[in-house]
């Protein structure tokens, strides 16, 4: 079994460094310039607030008004571990997730599909940045933006065709 007495002594030691402190800012930090961007140049989109995680996942929610109907998100997420930008269609609860995630298999869509299971929050995953360089925040914002937009797009014609 695990010891937190030991997990402690090498997050201590790692926390000495300084580097985990730095990166962890510079992420929540982008992350909340990424979502007052977005709030101001889309009004009409949902917008949430930043979720920080637990050093596993931050994400924003950022879903079109349509989308939001139907009781659906797209998040922009940073997955920490694989240091990835992924963004994923969510569904409000684990009911709606299994209908849409039956109806995307049934589509053979582009994206990779979830399976329905403890633990996972998507409905589909699209890998939009690999390794992204916060120290180009204005490029990479960008680049985020317009693979939101054409997500958003193909999600908005996907659902409004569906009876869910």
């Amino acid at each position: 079994m695990r010891s937190y007495k030991l997990a402690m002594e090498e997050y201590k030691n790692l926390l000495k460094k300084g580097d985990i402190q730095f990166a962890y800012r510079g992420i929540i930090s982008f992350f909340s310039r990424l979502r007052i961007f977005l709030k101001k140049k889309y009004p009409t989109y949902v917008v949430s607030s930043v979720y920080p995680g637990y050093m596993d996942m931050t994400y924003i929610a950022f879903t079109p008004m349509e989308i939001h109907k139907k009781n659906l998100k797209i998040a922009i997420v940073y997955l920490h571990e694989k240091n990835i930008l992924e963004l994923w269609l969510s569904a409000s609860n684990r009911k709606i997730q299994a209908e849409y995630v039956e109806l995307f298999n049934k589509e053979k869509v582009q994206y990779k599909i979830s399976r329905v299971g403890p633990g996972v929050d998507s409905i589909i995953e699209k890998t939009i940045v690999q390794s992204p360089d916060l120290d180009n925040s204005k490029e990479l914002i960008s680049e985020i933006e317009k693979q939101c937009l054409d997500f958003c797009g193909e999600i908005e014609s996907f659902v409004s065709k569906s009876i869910v």
